[in-house]
């Protein structure tokens, strides 16, 4: 099972020394990879600090800098205005903890994740969504894949930094001893090299927008702010819609589509229906779900999940990786 770093008070009051001194240390909850705390300074600021454990056997290779990568994605979106968290400190040299630490600015809000939300008050949100994909995805890199180093997982083409991903999910499985079907996936990405190929510039992709990231004004509930950057990539816009929606299969939500589009950026999707927009764009957004689907499989021995949440997660990734790799074959 994954196991987070263990720090104390004292160990966090240390981390956070060159910020001031501590008044008030609190664990928050939710970090998977990540023992988290929310401080309090004596000047009255609050921060929150994450921890990343030394110990990465049973992280997989996608994950590998984590942490770095989480810092990279907020210094970047924060410079072009985005609600992400302030990065005040970065501390990757184990002195005081066992692990790398990440301090950035604790920000207000409600989270998505439990809201009640009237429908007039969900498509507010979900429009609001679109508008921080389509700034976050004007930042561009130059180089395609995870950012980390230590993944190995980067490539000078979409085509080349998608193969890398996928053979490194696939030696995950073979880890953690996992089937899945590597030939037909290799096919998939032979099958579409060249729509995947017309992707020429890497975006910035948070990769995890799922609503227990993301933060939402009380008032007028839309978002406020964006958490966990940590599996960030340089990527295809499209590939965000898979990290949005993880066990999605077909409709795309035409909110946030509508809001995207608001925001000056266009992702080919017509209505957020398969039969509209660009064959290309669906094509490609398949074999980006095919991958994650892939992740939350392997995912579940290595993190040690229940049983009855990895049999469910576990049966919805597999069909739908089945019915995607079936679509797949068929639109070559």
């Amino acid at each position: 099972m994954l196991t987070k770093a263990a720090v104390t008070a004292e160990q966090v009051a240390a981390v956070v020394a060159p910020l001031g001194a501590v008044r008030h240390v609190a664990p928050l909850s939710g970090g998977l990879f990540a023992s988290v705390r929310r401080v309090v300074l004596d000047d009255g600021r609050q921060v929150v600090v994450k921890v990343t454990g030394a110990d990465t056997s049973r992280l997989l290779r996608y994950e590998h800098g984590i942490l770095a990568t989480e810092a990279a994605l907020d210094r970047l979106a924060h410079a072009a205005g985005l609600p992400v968290p302030r990065v005040l400190l970065v501390d990757d040299t184990r002195r005081h903890v066992d692990g790398d630490a990440l301090v950035v600015e604790l920000l207000d809000g409600e989270l998505w994740h439990g809201a009640t939300l009237t429908p007039a008050e969900a498509a507010r949100t979900r429009r609001s969504l679109g508008r921080f994909m389509a700034g976050l995805h004007r930042i561009t890199g130059d180089r395609f894949g995870y950012p980390a180093a230590s993944s190995g997982l980067s490539a000078p083409t979409w085509p080349g930094a998608l193969a890398a991903m996928l053979d490194a999910v696939l030696a995950d499985a073979t880890r953690w001893g996992v089937e899945l079907p590597a030939a037909r996936l290799a096919d998939a990405l032979a099958r579409h090299h060249d729509t995947l190929a017309t992707v020429m510039t890497p975006r910035l992709v948070h990769g995890d927008l799922w609503p227990g990231n993301l933060l939402l004004d009380p008032a007028d509930r839309t978002l406020r702010g964006v958490l966990d950057g940590e599996r960030a990539l340089w990527g295809d816009p499209l590939f965000e819609l898979a990290g949005v929606d993880q066990h999605g299969m077909r409709d795309v939500d035409p909110d946030l589509l509508a809001g995207y589009r608001a925001a000056g950026g266009e992702l080919g999707l017509g209505d957020g229906t398969p039969a509209t927009g660009d064959a290309g764009a669906w094509t490609r957004l398949r074999v980006y779900r095919a991958y994650f689907s892939c992740l939350l499989v392997v995912e579940v021995v290595p993190r040690g999940y229940a049983p009855e949440h990895a049999e469910t997660q576990v049966r919805h990734a597999r069909a739908n990786l089945v019915r995607l790799l079936d679509e797949l074959g068929a639109t070559g």
